[in-house]
């Protein structure tokens, strides 16, 4: 019997050796070159182009690596679809056309100028130059939805800038190899303009309805993610048959389920962690593998090349961020991250340099082929992408920081109960039907500065001595921690004896300090008037705490809009910022719409916070709660209902809040709603 020795030799071909070394290189080379400060995926970049062909050989550049990459790439553009805040997105809308606009026009300017007059170029494979400046691939973004900042204002804007210039510039791109073809003629513009009309409209408005259709069938975590995969990819794929990059369909397919992955969900855990620790990095090495040294070595005319693209380039992105920055009064640093964002050259860049590499245009005197982009220019872009990703790591790390430290400057300013420090929630469970939503429904509404503000509890008869109850019990409260765990918040688990329920949570209520509670309703039992007066008389009666009562009749994340019935004077309560803050959370981390029905100085304070901190609103004037069975015309099936109530005898009161769980039990039997108890004067 022979044993078959391990192949070593270079390139590895050995399968299991090479993903080893490739997950090797992903641990440690951060690790190692972060102690001189080089951001993480600059260091993967490094390593790519150490252990490529161009390098130590270690290995090729094959279709493994080419595969993990592309999903890697197509990862960072869904990403940074899905992590945009749709409502500061849809206010900054036009800063965001100005900012593409500066960031697609100057560098093609530029990149014409240079490609004409210094480089001697055509005026095609000029312009096919500056669309490769034009382009950028948001190579950074992980970088700074590390540190925290990725809902800044900059961010939004340069995302979405780089929507705009990135689908002019590849358009720039299908019409060159159109005319290299002689196919530019009227149904090439009619053509392209239909399938790429076609495209986005099935992938925002197709995607959404049968994302939201599967969300609400299947609950299973592996599931869910395979499938918000599978239309990443398919989004993609759309995109390449509509004639533009991948890269579009992938962003697109992020915005089209931004409002169905929550950020505080499990499942938005998991589409980053993989795509951080798995997909991202192996781009990153994949991109570093192109990168030959040896050109330095071979003629001034690469280098002088090389050189003048990064220098235009650069300077193109620097102007545009600049002038952005000027423009709309921007900070230092959030022009840093503009720039930082839109400096690096990758993936579009990239696709158009080995287009023109590949367009032959005839032979000349000698027999060489004549391209449309030479392999001087070739090599040129290579280490353009090199420096360019280099100083965009250095610039968005260092606006990134500066931001978030400004930030915790601003929190550590505030006062403790404006921080959240002193938040802490309550979620009483028994049911393992409506236990994940109503975890779900705390991780939405709870401050995300404190990830330990969480608790749960289960109460026991204190005069039972039955142990499978209690074994059954510290299941329960074990499963709620596993499902906080899971969007990386930490649980306390809380098992109570005690003689009725009411107690317990009054209990457990003062004991830990609890500031808001959430009480949860079985969705397959009707919710009555006596039960609200047993509630009323028994933990609301003896708990001022904000208190939210939940029947989840469907998945949190799959709501298109939370309708808030406010009542008269409900802005007079003490605890009106509170429950207003909880609602402005729901908003924030579910991207669902809010709408308003109050009085008008009720709107009138609502509005003034709008203002100031941007969710998806509209405003209705309700003042008449007789009338309130028309609300049943305005709630949609995938809508929820967020009643505002009162104590009796509290300034907010109206005698027909007692009339409320009647009407909800008849009229919103397949509905989630949330019925608030504010904190009210003693």
């Amino acid at each position: 019997m022979t044993v078959a020795l391990l192949d070593i030799s270079l390139p590895l071909e050995n399968p299991v050796l090479k993903f080893l070394v490739i997950l090797l290189i992903i641990l440690f080379t951060p690790i190692l070159l972060n102690k001189i400060k080089i951001p993480n995926l600059l260091a993967l970049i490094l390593a790519g182009a150490v252990i490529g062909p161009n390098g130590l050989n270690l290995m090729e550049r094959d279709s493994g690596i080419i595969l993990s990459g592309t999903a890697g790439l197509l990862y960072i553009m869904f990403l940074a679809g899905l992590e945009i805040d749709l409502a500061d997105f849809k206010k900054n809308t036009k800063k965001s056309l100005v900012f593409g606009m500066f960031t697609f026009s100057i560098p093609m300017i530029l990149g014409i100028f240079t490609g004409l007059y210094i480089f001697q170029f055509s005026a095609l494979t000029s312009v096919l130059l500056a669309s490769m400046f034009a382009s950028h691939t948001l190579i950074a973004y992980p970088l700074i939805s590390k540190l925290g900042v990725a809902r800044n204002r900059a961010v939004n804007i340069t995302v979405g800038g780089t929507m705009i210039t990135d689908i002019l510039a590849l358009l720039v791109l299908a019409v060159i190899v159109g005319m290299t073809k002689g196919e530019v003629n009227t149904a090439f513009w009619l053509k392209l303009t239909a399938s790429v009309l076609a495209f986005g409209a099935i992938v925002m408005f197709v995607f959404p309805v049968i994302a939201r259709w599967f969300f609400k069938k299947y609950d299973d975590n592996v599931t869910q993610y395979i499938f918000v995969l599978a239309l990443v990819f398919f989004g993609a794929i759309l995109a390449e048959i509509a004639g533009i990059e991948a890269i579009i369909g992938a962003f697109l397919s992020g915005l089209a389920l931004n409002r169905l992955i929550p950020r505080t969900s499990p499942l938005m855990n998991r589409v980053e962690f993989v795509g951080n620790a798995i997909f991202i990095p192996f781009f990153l090495i994949g991109i570093g593998m192109l990168i030959d040294f040896r050109v330095f070595f071979q003629g001034w005319d690469a280098i002088w090349i090389a050189a003048v693209m990064t220098i235009v380039a650069t300077l193109a992105k620097f102007l545009a961020a600049w002038l952005t920055q000027k423009t709309y009064r921007f900070s230092i640093d959030e022009r840093r991250l503009i720039f930082g964002l839109s400096n690096a050259q990758a993936a579009a860049t990239l696709a158009a340099v080995m287009i023109g590499y590949n367009i032959i245009l005839g032979e000349s005197e000698t027999g060489e082929q004549i391209r449309l982009l030479n392999e001087s220019v070739l090599n040129g872009t290579i280490l353009m992408i090199l420096v360019t990703c280099t100083v965009a790591s250095f610039v968005a790390q260092k606006g990134a920081r500066n931001l978030a430290l400004s930030e915790v400057g601003m929190s550590t300013g505030a006062t403790e109960g404006e921080r959240g420090d002193a938040e802490k929630i309550l979620i009483p469970v028994s049911n393992t039907e409506t236990l994940d939503e109503l975890i779900h429904l705390g991780l939405s509404i709870k401050s995300e500065k404190n990830s330990k503000n969480l608790y749960a509890l289960t109460i026991i008869d204190h005069d039972s001595v039955d142990l499978e109850a209690e074994r059954k019990a510290r299941e329960v409260l074990h499963r709620a921690a596993l499902t906080a765990s899971a969007t990386d918040n930490h649980l306390q688990e809380l098992l109570r004896y005690d003689f009725n329920i009411t107690n317990g949570i009054t209990g457990a209520v003062k004991e830990n300090g609890i500031t808001d509670l959430i009480i949860g309703h079985h969705v397959k039992q009707g919710i009555s008037d006596s039960y609200l007066g047993e509630l009323t008389e028994g933990v609301l009666g003896r708990c001022n705490t904000t208190t939210l009562i939940y029947k989840p009749a469907q998945p949190l994340a799959t709501v298109k809009k939370h309708i808030i019935v406010v009542p008269e004077n409900a802005e007079k309560e003490i605890g009106f910022p509170f429950w207003i803050n909880k609602i402005w959370n729901l908003a924030e981390n579910s991207g669902a719409e809010l709408i308003f029905y109050a009085t008008a100085p009720t709107l009138t304070l609502i509005k003034n916070i709008q203002a100031s901190h941007a969710v998806e609103c509209s405003f209705r004037e309700f003042n008449d709660w007789t009338q309130f069975e028309d609300l049943s015309k305005e709630v949609g099936k995938d809508d929820n209902l967020i009643i505002v109530l009162s104590r009796r005898n509290k300034i907010s009161y109206q005698q027909e809040m007692a009339g409320v769980p009647t009407y909800l039990g008849s009229q919103f039997k397949n509905n989630s709603f949330i019925l608030i108890y504010p904190m009210q004067e003693v």
